[in-house]
């Protein structure tokens, strides 16, 4: 019998911005420590990423990754449980590991349940049609990750990828159509984790207003842009510490992008950037007028963060050590880690997807008037009730738009 291998893959889609449980007594979800969890988790990751990619465009969805990793957590044991818990910052002396599953579970329905844009979170799990991973695993994947389930034939590599790809297509409204690409025959278990996400701006730019610009990359290099333009109020805030502007542009309900525009070093801004810096920002944050002009975008990233989890702590889920005890009593361990991501802007709205996947097979104010984001720049789009960060990344270069 071949070895035992576990593969873990991530996904995360982000569309444009267009006009366009029941028994005993549960835990109690605490999303303030969920918040607090997930903003740490996601600049912690952001870092990683951005590190090995200094002039390059950065953008991904924490969100995703962290309930993908949380959710496998529910199937982990001994180190490699205490590692992936870590790994996510759980602070176990005031926020207890059953709480965290209940916690996303709220966040999954209140996420799922609002109306001004189109929001959709959730998870799925295909299992080959000869492997029986432990009931209790499927029933807490279904009871606090809200997964749906299917039985699948692994070996039959291209029919299960096209089915595969079809669900991923579905969820993300078509944003990712091509997630696998290349299915192991050896697959035993698949994990999808998908967030999608499409709303208008609460103010809309004027498509007339929009006009040929250049956007400096740096000192030497310029691109063309379609910049837009609004004149209006907008919350602002001047962070002096990190000597760079936040900006807040409102979709309709609760959700924001928050662009962040060093005065010159964007390396220096995001090496020191923190939950500290955005709770600063929203609390701080004033109504004034400005002009504003902010690039439309178009751009496709994907990295492999295997190494990038390993790095984080979270190591032996990929190594034989790998303790998967609450899948299966087989030997399982995670081959790899990959994270897609588009994303794109236009005068009226915007769409998100995201999707992770894993598969198993055996083993202070400063007023400024004008605000142009003609330089590079960080990105937020975040929830303004919940305070989770749905997406986040840098724009470097535009122009560049594939991964």
């Amino acid at each position: 019998m071949g070895r035992n291998v576990l593969g873990l893959w991530f996904c995360l889609s982000l569309a444009f911005i267009s006009t366009c449980v029941h028994g005993d007594l549960e835990p109690q979800p605490d999303t303030q420590a969920l918040n607090r969890m997930n903003s740490d988790f996601s600049f912690r990751l952001y870092k990683s990423i951005a590190s090995g990619a200094r002039s390059e465009n950065v953008f991904f969805s924490p969100l995703s990754v962290s309930m993908a990793l949380a959710a496998l957590s529910l199937g982990a044991g001994g180190e490699t449980h205490h590692q992936l818990l870590s790994g996510l910052g759980l602070n176990s002396s005031v926020f207890t590991c059953e709480e965290m599953h209940q916690s996303f579970l709220d966040l999954l329905k209140n996420l799922n349940q609002n109306t001004e844009v189109n929001l959709e979170v959730g998870t799925a799990v295909y299992i080959h049609e000869s492997f029986k991973p432990h009931p209790e695993f499927l029933q807490k994947m279904k009871r606090f990750y809200l997964s749906d389930g299917f039985s699948v034939d692994f070996t039959k590599t291209t029919e299960t990828a096209d089915q595969m790809n079809a669900y991923v297509s579905e969820k993300t409204h078509g944003k990712i159509s091509n997630f696998i690409k290349d299915l192991d025959p050896r697959t035993i278990m698949y994990l999808l984790s998908y967030i999608y996400f499409k709303g208008k701006w609460a103010t809309q730019f004027d498509p007339k207003m929009t006009k040929k610009d250049v956007f400096h990359v740096d000192e030497e290099t310029n691109v063309p842009v379609e910049m837009m333009y609004m004149k209006d109020k907008f919350q602002g805030y001047y962070d002096r510490e990190l000597s760079a502007h936040a900006l807040r542009l409102d979709y309709k309900d609760s959700f924001s992008m928050i662009l962040v525009l060093p005065d010159k070093n964007l390396t220096a801004v995001e090496e020191a950037l923190s939950l500290h810096h955005i709770t600063r920002w929203n609390t701080w944050m004033q109504k004034r007028e400005y002009n504003i002009y902010v690039p439309k975008l178009s751009l496709k990233t994907s990295y492999s963060l295997k190494n990038i989890l390993i790095e984080m702590g979270m190591k032996d889920m990929f190594t034989p050590k790998a303790n998967l005890t609450g899948i299966s009593d087989q030997n399982l361990f995670i081959s790899e880690a990959v994270h897609e991501a588009t994303l794109d802007v236009d005068e009226a709205g915007a769409t998100a997807a995201a999707v992770t996947g894993i598969s198993f097979m055996p083993l202070s104010f400063h007023f400024t008037e004008t605000l142009k984001f003609n330089r590079p720049f960080i990105i937020f789009i975040t929830d303004q009730i919940t305070k989770n960060i749905l997406f986040m990344g840098k724009i470097v270069n535009p122009e560049y738009s594939a991964a």
